[in-house]
């Protein structure tokens, strides 16, 4: 696939990041910090797996669809983690991570299907 067949999966990839550190920020300014210790961790490793799966995407790496598989994995647990807090930014980030997360596995599903 070519950067331009990536472009709404690196835009939602983006988007993910930019709600995960959002949220991740948010999160550090919140009264029950400790309530929210494990979206923090994973508000962090979402954020970085979605900019390397951009990057990877933008770069047409070989292992596109490893990578985004990963992300997609990432994205629903970092979802899932989210759903239990009430906060804005938690809400948002759900919202975020799961239009990545099927993006991305558009792509897999596609890539494997070519296989």
């Amino acid at each position: 696939m070519t950067r331009i067949e990536y472009q709404q999966c690196i835009d939602a990839c983006v988007k993910s990041m930019d709600a995960c550190n959002y949220s991740y920020v948010s999160s550090l300014k919140e009264y029950d910090l400790a309530s929210l210790r494990e979206s923090i961790r994973l508000n962090r490793e979402c954020a970085d797996i979605c900019s390397f799966a951009a990057q990877a995407m933008s770069r047409q790496s070989p292992f596109v669809v490893p990578i985004l598989g990963l992300c997609a994995e990432i994205c629903e647990a970092c979802a899932a983690e989210n759903s239990r807090h009430v906060h804005t930014h938690c809400k948002e980030c759900i919202k975020a991570t799961l239009a990545c997360a099927e993006a991305c596995r558009l792509i897999t599903d596609a890539a494997l299907a070519h296989a």
